[in-house]
């Protein structure tokens, strides 16, 4: 089981790598990238357990750290210390706290989520995908909103001057169009790649 375990460890860490240094993990939108790198942490962590999933979580962090250095957008600042917060001439140590701690949360949530559903569900009315993919929906919303009040609230200034928001309200539309757009996409593309993935590799675990 530890072999098993270590080897899928190193396919998730080889899959977030893959993405993360292609055009398809990380998607310029502008101001922001997109990304679907969430999605095998999710799966990870529903499958080999929270400390894995954190581990794998970490690593996610750690490329978005790398990927805003050499590939930088306009909210970059945020995710790399090395990026000139907007306004300033200097990064922020902050940027490190935004890349990694939601990424981290990410990795251990889904496991507890989906352990969470089947407990509630003592008359076992909900399937095991559909628990799957409500299971990928939330983590990826909680991934979202804590990505995005990380950065509204430590970035405040930078982030207004970023979306060229003049008052408070401006900004808390911003982090909700966020949330409603390219956060309502990952989200679905989270749960249904989440119940397609993971009951085969549930059995292949389990054996």
């Amino acid at each position: 089981m530890k072999m098993k375990n270590f080897t899928l460890t190193a396919i998730f860490v080889s899959i977030i790598l893959l993405a993360a240094f292609t055009p398809f993990g990380f998607i310029h939108l502008g101001v922001i990238k997109a990304t679907i790198i969430h999605i095998p942490v999710i799966v990870a962590a529903i499958i080999l357990g929270p400390k894995i999933g954190s581990f794998l979580g970490l690593i996610f962090g750690l490329t978005s750290i790398v990927i805003n250095t050499i590939s930088p957008t306009l909210l970059s600042f945020a995710f790399s210390p090395a990026i000139p917060v907007l306004g300033t001439s200097n990064g922020s140590m902050w940027a490190i706290f935004v890349a990694i701690v939601p990424r981290v949360i990410l990795g251990f949530i889904p496991y507890y989520i989906f352990k969470a559903i089947h407990k509630s569900d003592t008359q076992k009315k909900l399937k095991q995908k559909t628990s799957l993919f409500i299971t990928g929906l939330l983590t990826t919303f909680i991934h979202t909103f804590l990505v995005m009040g990380s950065i509204s609230l430590i970035f405040n200034e930078a982030y207004a001057q970023a979306i060229n928001a003049e008052s408070t309200t401006a900004i808390i539309v911003a982090v909700l169009t966020v949330f409603f757009t390219n956060g309502l996409a990952e989200a679905v593309l989270a749960g249904i790649v989440t119940t397609a993935v993971v009951p085969p590799l549930l059995k292949t675990v389990n054996k």
